[in-house]
């Protein structure tokens, strides 16, 4: 795997149902593959106060998209955009530089082993 230069890490914490359609857009409208998501509970710092007892967390979604450094504030305002993380409780989104990262690409075909 080639190693790449230069990249960062961009992380939106979502709301739950919001990151798959943002990654099928990326995929199409930006032409990137190396987004995933996963899952996590929180309370948001303006949850009022009637919803922050315990089992009133609410579902996020963790977005993470690893990008070269000279696309990587394109990304990043893109992500910002459709994902409307500027209306109340949108969530948030931060970016950081990695040390290292690696290529991963699927292979161009794959074999029948049955």
């Amino acid at each position: 795997m080639k190693a790449l230069k230069e990249t960062k890490l961009i992380t939106a914490i979502l709301p739950k149902g919001t990151s798959l359609r943002v990654i099928k857009m990326l995929k199409q409208e930006m032409a990137l593959t190396t987004a995933n998501f996963n899952y996590a509970r929180g309370l948001g710092k303006l949850t009022p106060a009637k919803y922050r007892g315990v089992g009133e967390q609410s579902e996020k979604e963790i977005l993470t998209v690893v990008v070269e450094q000279p696309r990587a504030d394109e990304i990043f305002e893109y992500i910002f955009d459709v994902a409307e993380i500027n209306r109340p409780h949108g969530g948030f989104i931060y970016m950081q530089r990695l040390l290292q990262s690696t290529e991963f690409a699927l292979p161009e075909t794959v074999k029948d082993e049955h």
